[in-house]
């Protein structure tokens, strides 16, 4: 396990957990859980036995309840000097990433945590969950959440959630398409072990292929991603893994995945 305080990484298997650990603080967001994140999406991505992300929060009560507002103002301090905010390139890392990422949401997630609930792939939840978009409470607004909220949610639905700043349950997030499933906290991290084995006997090399197609062709119009996609199969036919697949389809056993 790697410890930098604010944030831990730890392989278990084929699996890289980012635990956000700051119970005290609802595991609010500061720069060096921006940073801790951002080491381990790097970390997961630079080590060819991790084939998947967990995000999630220390303790039972929280998976991040936004921006530390400890400091007045302090949350939304920016050097104006630099074009880039860091939160929104951990953002912009996560949605160029190759390996599957699930949140693991353990409690709270509001404001800015609903941003690191929103960068990931899937997501459990435990129906103790709460869900919101408080920033207007404060007087601003869910700015760079929104740029992907606005993708996996129904507009009118995200628009009731970021104007009233009122809190929803772990359903509701559910029926949005926020998360894939909802379980008893008791079950959560068993479901999230029968999610991540889905995922570890299946082809290292068409998802990391597949997801950079799916983030290429998310802005394309039909006829840009047929044409697109009609090149990226070809090429993914002509991989190690695609000849293993289907040798092992043929010789009716599982597949070893040389992950090339």
């Amino acid at each position: 396990m790697t410890d930098t305080s604010s944030v831990l990484t730890e392989k278990r298997d084929s699996t890289l957990w980012i635990t956000i650990n700051r119970p005290e603080k609802r595991n609010a967001i500061n720069a060096d859980v921006i940073a801790g994140i951002a080491r381990g999406y790097r970390m997961a991505h630079d080590d060819a036995n991790v084939r998947v992300i967990v995000l999630t929060g220390a303790g039972e009560k929280a998976f991040c309840a936004g921006a530390d507002l400890q400091n007045t103002g302090g949350a939304f301090a920016q050097d104006f000097s630099k074009p880039n905010v860091e939160f929104a390139d951990l953002l912009r890392l996560s949605q160029n990433a190759t390996k599957p990422a699930i949140a693991r949401v353990n409690g709270v997630c509001m404001a800015g945590g609903m941003g690191l609930l929103c960068m990931t792939d899937m997501a459990v939840a435990s129906e103790q969950a709460i869900f919101g978009l408080p920033e207007v409470k404060v007087g601003v607004f869910p700015m760079q959440v929104l740029s992907l909220l606005q993708g996996i949610a129904p507009r009118r639905i995200v628009s009731e959630w970021a104007i009233t700043g009122e809190p929803f349950d772990a359903r509701t997030a559910q029926a949005a398409g926020l998360l894939n499933y909802v379980v008893p906290q008791a079950e959560l991290d068993s479901k999230l072990e029968w999610l991540t084995g889905r995922i570890t006997d299946k082809s290292p090399t068409a998802i990391r292929r597949g997801k950079y197609a799916m983030r290429a062709i998310a802005s394309m119009s039909f006829d840009e991603a047929i044409a697109y996609t009609e090149s990226q199969i070809a090429l993914t036919a002509m991989t190690e893994d695609a000849r293993e697949g289907l040798k092992a389809f043929a010789e009716k056993r599982k597949p070893v995945w040389p992950g090339k």
